[in-house]
């Protein structure tokens, strides 16, 4: 047992025996809050007595299958989610997975949602329409496609032209396509910039160069395909499909305290695992309640925290959680039985039968509640016979 745990432990027992039944630590929060609200004595004593209501009733006795508890609380209600979308306003129509395919993506810890969003939030100096509907416009990842009229292959001169749609634009579609092929030699021509190969080529690889040319990084964030701007209460929200949180909190006028992306993997990333670990809890919560589904906040958590325990996310399933169980019968009796079984007997792995699947499985006591256990009895007999 850790220093701290043993600490911790000893708090709760000195707070027990003097006649609380709250840790040291609650009840320093409470006198706490009691100055910041300042209570009287009466609304104080109530709060404590409300306080102890939610504490007790969060607690769990020792042995308790609080893994399968949490496995029941959850898939329950997921069995009445439906499959449908969630819309945002504006007129982008700004559409994100939500119900059950989002549950699962969730879990599943899947690398790329499949639809990334952002809500980004601005800082109070820069609370305003006009600011949040320029910062729109600019983070939106442009390419070569979106700011030209027209591109087409000159067959006269082996080349192709390019006529943008903004004169201004002109100096950095050049260097962008400069930085991104080096082989190919650009020239401005006043109202059109000519592309051409250094050695001759043939229509069909003329083609496949356009192509290329199209979908070349201009000007915005790589990701963010498209923002809405809405109002919500006197806050300007800007609301994007896609996700590029890292460039976005560098932006001095965003607030990067509050700004969210629903990528998970993405946060862990950028703010760290503890922050990752949150975003599982309030996505996974989000998409429950959405549909009008209550799951108590306790059971999310420690799916959450098993998700997070290695310091990376992994998914509850066979790659992940589920997939990296010690025991040999647990892992098989979830997916892929033959495989996990010829596995193990390949490298002579061992089941120690101390979960409570392999247990069930060959029909022996769990080691959960009173079966966690064992009772060790001295006879006065064999202290005679010693």
């Amino acid at each position: 047992m850790s220093e701290e745990l043993q600490k911790e432990l000893k708090q709760i027992n000195r707070s027990m025996s003097n006649g609380s039944t709250l840790p040291q630590k609650i009840e320093e929060e409470i006198e706490e809050i009691g100055r910041q609200k300042k209570f009287n004595q009466k609304q104080k004593q109530r709060f404590i007595e409300e306080v102890q209501k939610f504490y007790l009733k969060s607690r769990f006795q020792p042995g308790e299958t609080v893994g399968i508890i949490a496995a029941q609380s959850i898939s329950e209600p997921a069995t009445q989610m439906t499959m449908r979308t969630y819309h945002f306003a504006g007129s982008a129509g700004i559409r994100v997975t939500y119900g059950l395919p989002r549950l699962i993506e969730i879990f599943d810890a899947k690398r790329e949602p499949e639809t990334p969003v952002m809500t980004v939030y601005l800082n109070k100096s820069f609370n305003s329409r006009e600011t949040a509907r320029v910062m729109a416009e600019e983070i939106v990842e442009k390419s070569i496609e979106d700011v030209t009229r027209r591109v087409s292959i000159n067959l006269n001169e082996g080349t192709i032209e390019i006529e943008p749609t903004d004169l201004k634009r002109v100096g950095t579609i050049i260097k962008a396509i400069k930085d991104e092929m080096k082989e190919l030699n650009v020239k401005d021509k006043g109202k059109k910039i000519s592309v051409s190969p250094k050695s001759e080529m043939e229509i069909k690889e003329l083609q496949k160069i356009k192509e290329k040319l199209l979908k070349i990084h201009v000007s915005g964030m790589r990701g963010i395909s498209n923002a809405v701007v809405r109002r919500e209460g006197e806050e300007w929200i800007i609301n994007t499909i896609g996700s590029n949180l890292e460039e976005v909190m560098q932006i001095k006028e965003v607030n990067e305290e509050r700004t969210v992306t629903n990528n998970i993997h993405e946060v862990a990333q950028v703010l760290g695992i503890e922050a990752a670990r949150n975003m599982v809890i309030s996505e996974a919560l989000k998409t429950l309640q959405e549909q009008g589904l209550d799951v108590n906040i306790t059971h999310v958590m420690l799916v959450s925290d098993v998700m997070a325990m290695t310091g990376e996310i992994q998914s509850i399933g066979r790659y992940g959680v589920a997939g990296a169980q010690t025991s040999v019968l647990a892992r098989a009796a979830f997916e892929e039985t033959i495989k996990h079984l010829v596995r193990a007997s390949i490298r002579n792995e061992v089941d120690n039968f101390e979960g409570i699947f392999e247990n069930v499985m060959v029909g022996q006591v769990i080691p959960s509640g009173t079966g966690m256990f064992d009772l060790v009895a001295q006879f006065k007999e064999e202290e005679s016979k010693q």
